[in-house]
């Protein structure tokens, strides 16, 4: 697969992401202009019209939300969403090949660091290698999918157990890399993280953004490694 169709690839995904993060908002009149536009780029992202155009237009509109609320809007679904359109704005401005790849590339190692690093603090926090913290998220969580759910925090050997998966499979993740089954593999294990923060904790932005992507790494992988 090259930069190219991994691109092709990764446009009309992140046209229906974009898009349903949008029409989360339709019912703020004074935004609709505005976000309609927005749903026209996405559109336009999903049937591959001008995919160059929709992506600038996208990012822009990105950075106006940005300085609009003094950063990002939803966390680190929102940076995510900037990352990849970051980068596949540049893809299309690159001069050549060779700058388009180092574009992707981009993307796929600070997909890699997303995971690494949350591990890695994880880990060096007391409160994550204890299971206390995973505790504390089920007893106090203000997310509203979890109310039902506070019975996890009276089982500590089983929040013990899900702190370590947690920890680490994103620290050794990496480590997929070296193979392109391990990849598959760990990507699987990876959407299912996401899928199951989506369903106990309503973090379903999560899942789609980082989902899209993906095929940056499977390029990667198969490209600089592989």
């Amino acid at each position: 697969m090259t930069s190219a169709e991994t691109v092709q690839i990764m446009g009309p995904m992140l046209g229906l992401v974009v898009g349903q993060q949008t029409l989360e908002h339709l019912a703020d009149r004074s935004l609709r202009a505005l976000l309609a536009l927005r749903l026209v780029l996405c559109g336009m992202l999903i049937l591959g019209l001008y995919p160059a155009l929709a992506t600038w237009g996208l990012f822009a509109y990105g950075i106006a939300l940005l300085h609009r609320f003094d950063g990002p809007y939803n966390g680190g679904s929102d940076k995510m969403t900037m990352l990849i359109l970051a980068c596949l704005s540049a893809f299309y401005i690159a001069p050549s090949p060779l700058w388009q790849d180092m574009a992707l590339s981009y993307l796929a190692v600070q997909l890699v660091l997303s995971y690494f690093v949350s591990g890695y603090i994880k880990i060096i926090n007391q409160e994550w290698r204890t299971g206390q913290a995973l505790q504390d998220v089920f007893l106090f969580s203000a997310y509203p999918v979890s109310t039902s759910l506070r019975g996890f925090a009276t089982h500590p050997r089983l929040l013990w157990g899900m702190s370590w998966a947690v920890m680490g499979f994103e620290v050794l993740f990496p480590l997929t890399l070296m193979h392109s089954t391990a990849l598959l593999f760990g990507l699987l294990v990876a959407a299912a993280f996401h899928l199951t923060n989506a369903c106990l904790f309503g973090l379903n932005r999560f899942f789609w953004i980082w989902i899209c992507a993906y095929p940056s790494l499977i390029w990667f992988q198969d490209r600089i490694i592989g």
